[in-house]
């Protein structure tokens, strides 16, 4: 459609600030005029859809020649808060060349993107990187006539807006075919303190052959990055291109956003946003990694990467209650001396207050108590060592050995049992889709198995009461 500023507005009824989107747009039609606006249905990673403005047109590009590089863009209904989702749409005589900043399938990965953040980034700067990004490496080149049948088949893929495998072939610029064999990459998402304690806890545990901190943050490097670069550290590399984390095994995501959400659902909301320019990346230079949460809250941003990523769900884990089931375990074997119960103790659930002790075995008591009396004697240090826990505060450096202690069993493939929030749907007649904490083996590729647990009708019905929360939040956001 022509653009219209009256046909816009009855069009974007559902979108948050509409004002905002059709003051940015009129801008964008004055300086390319030749972009055409439509409302169409756009398709999630999840399979979830939704209508949404979206346009396409060129955009010129010097590349020795001029050229003409067409594009589309979709407008989330978020929009300008969170970023377009940005696709080249070439003719039947394109072909897609896959490179730093463009998939397989057409979708445009840049810095701006990344870095987006209102009121700085607006859709006329983004258009502007990418020419920029595409006249230093060009996205496109000119089909052989035995390839156009090819071609036409990715066209209508791109068309349905359709994410995943795919069989066809382009050109690649990005060395995709090298073997990594045995490298161990860890990429850390974040340049906080958080961000910053995982790396360093990754690289003195020694299971990393090189771990690359991703600071995504606007401007140049702060705090402790800045640190990080002046006493250089052997195997770490800080990096603001996505591209770095090309090939990781483990992927650890730390990032929280900084904005003035007001309501809790508000702050969730901005976290997903975030995420939305993040895990799409992530996940498109590092196919095969295991995608290790750490955001707040861990169990909702958990959810939203799976969602978001499209892997498997072995392959996607949170931090969860595994800082908390060490302490808990070494309480009770070092603080109260309860050695026998230690080893079959786990802190599974919600992390925080409804957090909840459990066990995988009913062999607990050295001596020879009735079972009845075992329980009750269980329960009473179990309380005793859950009162010694609520002391203990989350810091950012204990949550980086957490993670290193994650990271370590994923790398060297070490089958050890952590509890790590996992998609529970199944588990203690939870129907929905939502992760919470529970024990279970961890290998190269994430999640082997889940541990038994003893059966507790108290403990399922707080697991049951956590999930039916976290999935009512679940239900109000928008990815």
């Amino acid at each position: 459609m022509e653009f219209s500023e009256e046909a816009l507005r009855k069009r974007l009824g559902k979108y948050k600030f509409r004002d905002l989107t059709i003051e940015e747009l009129k801008n964008v039609n004055k300086t390319y005029p030749n972009f055409t606006f439509s409302m169409n249905t756009y398709t999630f990673k999840d399979g979830s859809q939704k209508d949404l403005l979206n346009f396409s047109g060129t955009v010129p590009v010097k590349y020795g020649n001029s050229y003409n590089i067409p594009i589309h863009l979709w407008i989330l209904d978020s929009h300008p808060f969170a970023p377009p989702i940005c696709f080249l749409k070439p003719t039947v005589n394109m072909g897609i060349l896959v490179g730093k900043h463009v998939d397989a399938h057409g979708r445009i990965y840049l810095p701006y993107l990344q870095n987006w953040s209102h009121p700085k980034s607006n859709v006329i700067g983004l258009i502007k990187e990418m020419i920029a990004k595409f006249e230093e490496e060009l996205p496109l080149y000119s089909l052989s006539s035995s390839d156009a049948a090819r071609q036409s088949e990715l066209l209508s893929y791109i068309a349905k807006i359709t994410e995943g495998e795919t069989d066809m072939k382009s050109k690649s610029k990005t060395g995709g075919g090298k073997n990594e064999g045995c490298f161990n990459k860890i990429t850390v998402v974040g340049a906080g303190d958080l961000g910053i304690a995982c790396v360093l806890a990754v690289a003195a545990k020694g299971a990393a052959d090189k771990v690359v901190l991703l600071d995504i943050s606007d401007g140049a490097a702060k705090g402790g990055t800045m640190d990080l670069e002046i006493f250089a550290l052997p195997n770490v590399e800080i990096s603001k291109d996505f591209s770095a984390s090309a090939d990781s095994k483990v992927v650890v995501l730390t990032v929280n956003s900084l904005g003035n959400a007001q309501t809790y659902l508000d702050v969730i909301q901005s976290n997903v946003d975030l995420f939305r320019g993040i895990i799409p990346a992530i996940s498109h230079y590092s196919q095969n990694t295991v995608l290790v949460v750490a955001s707040h809250p861990v169990e909702i941003m958990t959810y939203v990467s799976w969602k978001l990523s499209a892997f498997p769900k072995s392959k996607v884990i949170g931090v969860g209650a595994n800082l908390d089931t060490e302490r808990f375990q070494y309480i009770l074997r070092n603080l109260l001396k309860a050695e026998a119960l230690a080893k079959d103790a786990w802190i599974i659930g919600e992390q925080g207050e409804d957090k909840v002790p459990s066990w995988t075995s009913c062999n607990l008591v050295a001596n020879q108590m009735e079972p009845m009396a075992a329980c009750n004697s269980r329960e009473k240090v179990a309380n005793r060592a859950m009162e010694v826990l609520k002391g203990k505060g989350q810091r950012s450096w204990s949550v980086g050995l957490s993670v290193a202690d994650l990271t370590d069993s994923i790398l060297k493939d070490k089958r050890k049992v952590h509890s790590v929030s996992i998609l529970a749907k199944g588990c203690c007649n939870i129907n929905s889709e939502v992760f919470l904490s529970l024990p279970c083996i961890l290998g190269t590729n994430g999640v082997i198995e889940m541990v038994k647990l003893e059966e507790d009708p108290l403990v399922q019905e707080k697991l049951q009461s956590s999930a039916g929360s976290i999935h009512d939040l679940q239900q109000q956001l928008k990815l």
